[in-house]
């Protein structure tokens, strides 16, 4: 169903298989006991149950039809049609569904539009974008992936006049969307589009011109949604990271790519080696992308970071206490002087000789 037979047509590589069913949850279940597969109960309000096989997971789901919608969440019924089942998809590239034989159903021209390079709502866009209001965005991210052509007219105006709903969604659903698209090979198109309708400042008041944007992919930066974000906002990113409520993870990534040394190109080996020291060299060459670092002197610099081995200190209190030392703060002050002057040599010193400093600060 829906988007693995997408990229199957497009010979793009398939991620998640999705199955549907005319069986009930409760068929499905002990089809999948019967055949001695675990079934999962994920979501049953929905029809959805997860099968175990092998080490992977497919999630299969009854036919469905939409009973009632509220722009969040919907209240289904289970249906024995296909097609009732394909009309209440968001797009007609993801109404598709194909058989285990090989037979592709396609009710409202979705191998057309995929040909032609279009994101088409199925149905009237109005009604698909008041059942749910995630599909406004959603519509943005499949432009920036699908999209060779300009979408209709009567599109444009609904897309733009639902960016005005965007408020009801939860700040991580809107997340979500905004770093799939951001992850996009290109997301530029789709976010001048955004911009234009009044949907970015809607989901992104803080977004700024594109040039950042515009530097990374004329140097070649990789397909980063949080690299792509910190290029593409401005002021205290920091901020930001709490409004989509972001991971730990995530938001720790962004304010270490706002804040920070910045390699320079001329960095000689010794430089580059006391900075790998601290941080790792992902982190540096993404400060170095973001600063628009170009021409050969930011690609000989890129190169050697990433072909650098990340120093590492030799010494740890072991080795302190070995020496005699006591236990105590003044472990910790004795090899932080010593790490300053490994650092200060650019991280050359090995173990030996950084005893040797070690035992000169203590006896000396």
């Amino acid at each position: 169903m829906g988007g693995a037979v997408r990229d199957a047509l497009l010979a793009r590589r398939v991620g998640d298989i999705d199955l549907a069913t005319p069986s009930p949850p409760e068929a499905v279940t002990e089809a999948l006991e019967r055949a001695g597969l675990r079934a999962l109960p994920t979501g049953l309000a929905h029809g959805t149950v997860t099968a175990l096989a092998e080490g992977r997971s497919f999630e299969i789901t009854a036919l469905r039809s939409d009973v009632a919608t509220d722009g969040r969440h919907a209240e289904v019924a289970f249906t024995r049609s296909w097609e009732a089942d394909a009309a209440r998809r968001d797009f007609t590239l993801n109404a598709l569904s194909l058989t285990r034989e090989g037979w592709v159903f396609d009710y409202f021209g979705g191998i057309a539009d995929l040909i032609g390079g279009r994101v088409r709502f199925v149905g009237p866009p109005a009604l698909r974008l008041a059942e749910d209001r995630l599909r406004t965005l959603r519509f943005f991210r499949f432009f920036a992936v699908y999209a060779r052509a300009e979408p209709e007219a009567a599109t444009l105006a609904d897309l733009a006049a639902a960016g005005e709903h965007l408020g009801l969604l939860s700040a991580e659903r809107v997340w979500s969307e905004l770093k799939r698209l951001l992850a996009a090979p290109e997301p530029r198109p789709a976010l001048a589009l955004m911009r234009r309708l009044g949907v970015l400042a809607a989901v992104l008041p803080e977004a700024g011109t594109t040039a950042g944007l515009d530097r990374l992919a004329a140097l070649g930066a990789p397909a980063d949604p949080l690299l792509r974000l910190a290029a593409l906002a401005r002021g205290e990113l920091g901020k930001l990271a709490e409004r989509l409520k972001l991971s730990g993870a995530e938001a720790e990534r962004l304010a270490e790519l706002q804040k920070g040394t910045v390699p320079t190109a001329d960095a000689d080996i010794a430089s580059l080696r006391r900075l790998l020291a601290d941080e790792p060299a992902e982190l540096l060459i993404a400060r170095s992308l973001l600063a628009g670092i170009g021409g050969a002197a930011g690609g000989r610099l890129r190169a050697r970071l990433a072909t650098l081995p990340r120093p590492l200190f030799p010494l740890t209190g072991r080795d302190a206490l070995a020496l005699g030392m006591e236990p105590g703060p003044a472990v910790g002050a004795a090899l932080g002087a010593v790490r300053a002057w490994w650092l200060a040599g650019g991280c050359a010193a090995d173990a030996a000789a950084c005893c040797a400093e070690l035992s000169r600060r203590h006896n000396g």
